[in-house]
C-alpha cells in the first residue's frame, strides 16, 4: 500500500492554489496536450488562464486511454497523429506553470518507459506540481510515490463511487495535492444530469480525507460546475465539454476561453 509521505513543493502549491481561488471551489480545466496541435495546446493553455482556471490539468495523448471518453480519445488521437510527443506536454506544463499550478494526467506505459523515477523529475523540471495516472492501482503505488516524492511533486489518487468504504478511507488518508473524485461510473465525458448525486458523493469522499475534495467526470455545464461546489466540492475539473469545444469551434481558442470564463463566474 502506499506509505506515510512529506509535503511536497507541489503539494504545497496546489494546495495555495485552491486555499487562494477567487470562487466557491478552484476550477481545474482539463486540456489534452498537442490537441489539435502542440502550438495551438499553447495558446489553449493561455487561454484557460485568461479565462479564470485556478489549475490546469494536463493530459499526455496515450494510444490506450482507457479512463477517457470518446471526445478526449479522439483528441489524443489527433495529438498523436500530429506529432505530440512526452516533450511536447513537458513544453507546454514548462510555459504555463508560472502562472498556474499544472497537474500531469497520463497512464503507467508513458511513465513506465522512461522510469518512475526521471518521468517525476522530468515533470517537476518541467514545473509540473502534479501527477495522476489512473490506472496505477492503489497497491502498485509505492515507487511511483515515492519517486514522485522525490522528486518535489504530488501524486494525486483517485476515488469512485464504487470505490469501498475501506478502500476510500486508505486512499484518502494518503491524498496529496487533492482527492480526484470521479462523479460517474464509467469514463470521462458529459452527463445531461448529475448534480442531484454531487452531495453524496463529495460528502462520503470529503469524510475520507483532509486534502481538497476535487469533482470531475461529466461536469459539463456551469450550472453542474456551481451545483458542485454547493454540494461542498473544493474543486471542479471540466474536460470532455472544453475538449470538444476546442475541436468544434472555428477559433478554439477563444471559444474556450469564454467557455472557461463562463464556469470561473458560475464559481464566483
Amino acid at each position: 500500500m502506499l506509505t506515510d509521505a512529506v509535503t511536497t513543493p507541489g503539494e504545497q502549491r496546489i494546495a495555495q492554489a485552491f486555499a487562494q481561488a477567487p470562487g466557491r471551489a478552484a476550477l481545474m480545466p482539463y486540456l489534452m496536450g498537442g490537441f489539435p496541435d502542440p502550438a495551438t495546446s499553447l495558446r489553449i493553455a493561455q487561454a484557460y488562464v485568461d479565462g479564470g482556471a485556478d489549475l490546469i490539468e494536463l493530459g499526455m495523448p496515450f494510444s490506450d486511454p482507457i479512463a477517457d471518453g470518446p471526445v478526449i480519445q479522439a483528441a489524443a488521437g489527433r495529438a498523436l497523429a500530429a506529432g505530440t510527443g512526452v516533450e511536447d506536454v513537458f513544453a507546454i506544463a514548462r510555459a504555463i506553470s508560472p502562472q498556474v499550478p499544472v497537474v500531469l494526467m497520463t497512464y503507467a506505459n508513458l511513465v513506465l518507459a522512461r522510469g518512475a523515477d526521471r518521468f517525476a523529475a522530468d515533470a517537476a523540471a518541467a514545473g509540473a506540481s502534479g501527477l495522476i495516472v489512473p490506472d496505477v492501482p492503489l497497491e502498485e503505488a509505492p515507487a511511483l510515490q515515492a519517486a514522485c516524492a522525490a522528486a518535489g511533486i504530488a501524486l494525486v489518487p483517485l476515488v469512485a463511487p464504487t470505490t469501498t468504504d475501506e478502500r476510500l478511507a486508505r486512499i484518502g488518508a494518503l491524498a496529496q495535492g487533492f482527492l480526484y473524485t470521479v462523479s460517474v461510473t464509467g469514463t470521462t465525458g458529459e452527463r445531461a444530469a448529475l448534480s442531484d448525486e454531487f452531495a453524496q458523493i463529495v460528502g462520503r469522499a470529503g469524510g475520507a480525507t483532509s486534502a481538497p475534495v476535487a469533482l470531475g467526470f461529466g461536469i459539463a455545464t456551469p450550472e453542474q460546475a456551481s451545483a458542485a461546489a454547493d454540494a461542498g466540492a473544493d474543486g471542479v475539473i471540466i474536460g470532455s465539454r472544453l475538449v470538444r469545444e476546442a475541436a468544434d469551434a472555428a477559433d478554439p481558442v477563444a471559444a474556450v476561453e469564454e467557455l472557461v470564463r463562463s464556469f470561473a463566474g458560475a464559481l464566483r
